[in-house]
Formats: C-alpha cells, structure tokens, sequence
C-alpha cells in the first residue's frame, strides 16, 4: 500500500475469461522506483513475465495513470497502455492524449489490469472505483468512430467531451492486425507497438470511464506551487511551446515538415531519398515532382484548419483539426479529422511518394476509425509499393504502385478485414512482408520489427542511436534527441556529427522514461527540465527527491525495459538499423542534397551508447541491476542471483 500523494493507491485487475474483478493496493516501493503510468505499468507487465504469448490469455494490458495525471500540471491529460508486443515481441508501452487519463484519474482509479480472453466481446466500464463487463456482440464489426457514438447514445449518464472518455478498437484491432492501435473519442492514440492487436485478441471492445471528482490534491503544496508556477513561465518563454507563438502552438507537431525537409532529413519514398527535394532532383531532372511544403503545418493552417482542440490542462493546443473536400474514384468525400499530425502526413505522404493533402486527411481519418497505427501503415505502403515497383509481388497478382493515394484509401480496409492475400501480409507488419516477398535486409525500414518513424538516421545520428537502441522497436519518442538536433533544446548540437551521441539519447531516454511515468506530455520537455519536474512530483507526492534520484529512477525504468527484453531473447544484434542507412552495409543508400553521402555509423555510436549505459553487448549486466536496486520479479524465471541474459527462446 503506497501513502504517497498523486494515487488513489487503487488499481482494478480484470480476468476476462472469468468475469471477475478484483481491487488491490499499489506496492509503495514500486511507486517509488517506478513513480507511476509508464514505469509502473512496465513493472506489472514485468512482473507477469517476459516468455508470454503476446496473443495469448496470459499477456497483461495495462491502462495506467500517473502521479501528475488528471492535475493543475500543465498537459498532464496522457494515458500508457502498457504490455508486450504481438508486433515487435518487446515490452511496449504507448500513450495518448485528450482526457482519458485526466478521467480514469478522477473515477478514483491508478489503473486497470486486463487478463485472460472474454469468451464473447464486452466492454469495461468504469465509474466511482468500481468496474462493470458490459456485453459487446452489438459494437464488434464496428469502427471506432460509430462505437462511440453507439456507448455515448448508450451511457446516459455521460456526456463524451465533458466527462465521458471511450477508448475503443475498430475492426483492425478484432481481426488482430499487428499495429492495431486503441484510439479514444477524440481520435487521440495509443498508436505504437500493437496495443489494439492485444485488446482484440481478449475480446475487450472498449474501456468507457466516467469521471468523477478525485483530482489529487498536492501533499505539499507550497513546492507544489513553486514547480507550477515556474513551469507556467518557461512553457511561455519557449520558441516551441509558447501559445501563439509560431511553434507548436501554431501549427501542431507538423510545424517540423518544412524545416526537416530543408535540412534533408525527412525520409522519402521508402527511404529512398532523405527529402522529396532529393527525389525530384533524381528522378524529376530538377522538376518537382512531389513537394512536402503541400503537406506542411503552414498549409494545412492556411487551407483546412477548422479548429485547434487541446487536452487537459494543456496551453499550447497541438491539434490540428481539419476539414475536407477531396474526389475519390469518382466519388466526393467530405472528411473533418483531429489531427493532422507530422509523423502521419509524412508516413502516408512523402514516404509513400506523393504530397495529395486532402487525401492524406482522408487516410488518417480511415485509419483512426479502423484503429490501426498510422506511422506503421504509411511505412507498409511504401513497402509494399517498392515490392511492386521491383516485381517482388507479382506471383501474387496484387500490388500498389508509388504515390497512387486512392488505391492507399482503400488498402486501409482491406487490412483492417484481411481482405485479400496481400493485405492479410501487410496486416502481419513490414518485417513479415519483406520476408514473405522480398529481402528482409534490404525492404523493410524497421528496428525490431517496428517502422521508422519520420526522422532520417542518416542525417540525424541522435536519432541513428535513438532507433536502433529504442526498448520498443524504432521510435523517436523514447529519447527525442531532434529536440537538439533541430530545435536546440536544450543546446543545438550538430546532426550530422556521430560522437556525443549516445549520451545524449540516453539522456533523453532517462529523461523521456520520467515524463512518461508521470504521465505528462512530452512537449513539457521543450521548456521544462528536470528542475521543474523534481518541484512538481516532490509537491504532488511529499517526497524529498533530488534531481539526481529523479533521474536515476528514469534509469532504472529504461534498465528493467531493456532487461525484460533481454529475457525475451533481444541483445546487441537487435539494435540494428535498416541497412540502406547504416555505413559499410552493402546496401546503404547515401542521403543527398545538404546532407550528401550521409550514412549511420551503427557500431560507433551503439560502442559510445553501451559504455555510458553500462551493458554488455546491448544486455543489462548484473552489476547495473544491483546498483539500479532492479529486483528480479515473480514469473521470470531467473534466480535473485541470476545474471541479466537473454532466454534461450
């Protein structure tokens, strides 16, 4: 039991296969090491054991908040789901934002603990402390958009968008597809690493929460308040966060297309070329033939913008909502979607060869619907258009030619339905794909099984070391190193320079594990430090933390990730990079244009990054364990005294 302030100390375990709910208590010195949302929820997942089927009865789904979720601290709306990946077969966790985590917050809750497979689909329903299984046969087959207009017609006693969150899977999640995502009310989600897979292998539908009014109040609430206040004034300060300023706050998380495409660090065309300016000059003879300023941030707020949504307790309002009017074979769709993001309009855009905005709002709007990732979706048509472009698909009779945007619109249900045998393929993820029809070292742009997202490695060595080193399969978000590479947050760095760089991401990974664990948005960390988060999470618990101890247990939450996957068989050779990008590799393909003949040089910076981690070989050592204070957990399988290496499986 945890007497720390910023819980409920009220966690709700769930076995669907038996019906049965059960209530327990948070272990305070997990709550401790772990702090809460990310760290907390991998602790639990952890504690399961890492040899579960990831589709299996036994693998752990966790909702989890944190100890800042749902309070004054500014964009402290976020929520982690937290188990092991059927994608990637790491541990993951994913988050999203909105008011979802605000609410489970509010309904008295630290989080749910899902186990075992409903004989039929429910949905959990959450309210005052307690959860209901509620039958769902009438919301399977459905989308995600009409089931929550279906459970907000059902639920009375709710209104969505006051105090009522749905987080649901559409049909990509039922039919299992590998990157299936659990998307919430207002198209917020858990996107990465196949969160809505694992949901719709227990038959779980939705999770629907209706708040209540158990906001934590701070223990100490002078430190409170000085953390508050000091974090207020430098998200104002900030080129990045600062309300109307130009940033985020302007144009959403696309205000990054423009300025990576001039640094030609913006992957196009399967990675082909490092900027659509680099494909054009190659294939174009200097003509455009596709050009990202179309899908930018300064575009979509000049042409399409209708609103700019936020969370909860957010000041900078990211969201871009859109509205549009495009022709689809012959046929006029009129969409209006939240959000038009950066990492989706590039991976289902200039990855995929083509820049057609409107068309690009209309498959978000699809694959938030049909619930399945968005990044890992546009990186699995540019791989599957360079499979055809190749011939690799032809025994197959199916195929999808480069930047052919209408055939992109209709793929999205045909996977989401295993409709036919290419999309039952592409449903599996880029790694299966490549290695159904092609070469698996040279087709598919993944780490861990998991895509890319929209940052070139060539260009970008934080972010070379950053995917390759990620605990969940090729992601920017566990250490956000373009924060200095781009932005100079906290000081510019150059990209193109190797050395230095794997300190820098495990700074960032360290510091990113916090974030998550709290659970606050990571957009905090383009104005706050480390300074504010100690102020806000000694004031919100009573703890007396220094800022080294904070860090440190980001540490240990990045340690115990890494050590549950090195049980689940992952080391060095792991954390590789698709060989296009990588120096030596016989297959690389050098970046053009500022940042000509560029490539990733893997062994330099996983050597530097290991040494300032500590590992062997990419393997927590025992010696990091002990001075980490990482327990060995129940269902491991390895004794107290057992050394930190990989399982034979």
């Amino acid at each position: 039991m945890t007497a720390l302030g910023g819980f409920h100390d009220h966690v709700a375990r769930i076995d669907l296969g038996e019906g049965h709910v059960a209530y327990e208590s948070i272990d305070e010195e997990d709550a401790r090491k772990y702090i809460g949302a990310r760290g907390l929820g991998v602790k639990y997942v952890f504690d399961q054991g890492p040899d579960v089927d990831p589709l299996g009865p036994e693998n752990l789904l966790a909702f989890m908040n944190g100890p800042l979720t749902g309070t004054q601290v500014t964009m402290s709306g976020r929520i982690a789901i937290c188990t092991k990946s059927p994608l990637t077969g790491t541990v993951t966790d994913s988050h999203h934002g909105g008011w979802s985590g605000a609410r489970l917050k509010w309904s008295g809750f630290d989080g749910l603990l899902f186990e075992g497979q409903a004989d039929d689909p429910v949905y959990a329903y959450v309210e005052d402390g307690e959860v209901e299984l509620r039958d769902a046969s009438h919301l399977w087959g459905q989308g995600v958009h009409e089931t929550v207009d279906d459970l907000e017609d059902e639920i009375k006693e709710g209104t969505l968008g006051r105090n009522l969150s749905v987080m649901a899977i559409g049909q990509a999640g039922e039919n299992e597809v590998k990157y299936a995502c659990v998307v919430n009310e207002d198209d917020r989600a858990s996107g990465r690493g196949g969160t809505g897979c694992v949901m719709g292998n227990k038959n779980l539908k939705a999770v629907v929460v209706k708040a209540g009014t158990n906001m934590p109040r701070p223990e100490d609430q002078e430190t409170f308040q000085e953390g508050h206040k000091q974090a207020m004034q430098v998200i104002q300060e900030s080129d990045v966060t600062a309300p109307n300023e130009g940033g985020l706050s302007m144009y959403g998380t696309n205000v990054l297309m423009n300025v990576t495409e001039e640094m030609d660090g913006l992957p196009t065309k399967n990675g082909r070329y490092s900027s659509t300016r680099s494909m054009s000059d190659a294939e174009g003879d200097g003509e455009r033939i596709i050009d990202s300023e179309d899908v930018s941030g300064e575009n979509v707020r000049e042409n399409i913008l209708v609103d700019e949504p936020t969370c909860h307790s957010c000041p900078v309002a990211c969201k871009k909502e859109v509205e549009v009017q495009t022709m689809h074979k012959g046929e006029e769709l009129n969409v209006r979607m939240e959000s038009y993001e950066y990492e989706s309009a590039w991976a289902l855009g200039p990855n995929s060869a083509h820049a057609e905005r409107d068309k690009i709002a209309v498959m978000i709007d699809r694959c938030n619907d049909y619930g399945m990732d968005t990044i890992e979706a546009g990186n699995m048509m540019a791989q599957a258009m360079e499979l055809t472009d190749e011939g690799k698909l032809d025994d197959l009779g199916e195929g999808i030619e480069w930047g052919d945007a209408d055939e992109m619109i209709d793929m999205f249900g045909k996977i989401a339905r295993r409709e036919t045998d290419l999309s039952d393929h592409m449903a599996e993820g880029q790694a299966h794909l490549a290695e159904a029809f092609g070469d698996a070292t040279t087709d598919t742009l993944t780490v861990k099984n998991q895509s890319i997202p929209a940052y070139d490695p060539r260009c970008m060595k934080g972010m070379a070391i950053g995917y390759a080193t990620s605990n969940r399969g090729a992601c920017h978000l566990r250490g956000y190193t373009p924060a200095a590479e781009i932005l100079g947050i906290p000081e510019k760095v150059d990209p193109r320079e190797w050395e230095g760089k794997g300190e820098l991401c495990a700074t960032f990974q360290d510091l990113h594990a916090i974030s998550d664990s709290f659970d606050i948005c990571k957009f905090n960390a383009f104005a706050e430090g480390i300074e504010e988060y100690v102020l806000q999470y000694n004031g919100m618990t009573g703890r007396d933390v220094s800022e080294e101890e904070l860090m440190e247990s980001g540490e240990r939450i990045y340690n115990l990730e890494r050590y549950y996957n090195n049980l689940a068989g992952f080391d060095g050779a792991d954390d590789d990079l698709p060989s296009r990008f990588v120096a030596g590799n016989e297959h690389a393909v050098p970046a053009q244009g500022g940042s000509e003949g560029e490539l990733a040089e893997l062994d330099e910076l996983k050597g530097e990054y290991y040494e300032v981690r500590g590992w062997e070989d990419g393997v927590v050592t025992e010696e990091k364990l002990d001075e980490l204070g990482i327990d060995i957990g129940p269902g491991t399988g390895v004794s107290s005294g057992g050394a930190a290496a990989p399982s034979d499986d």
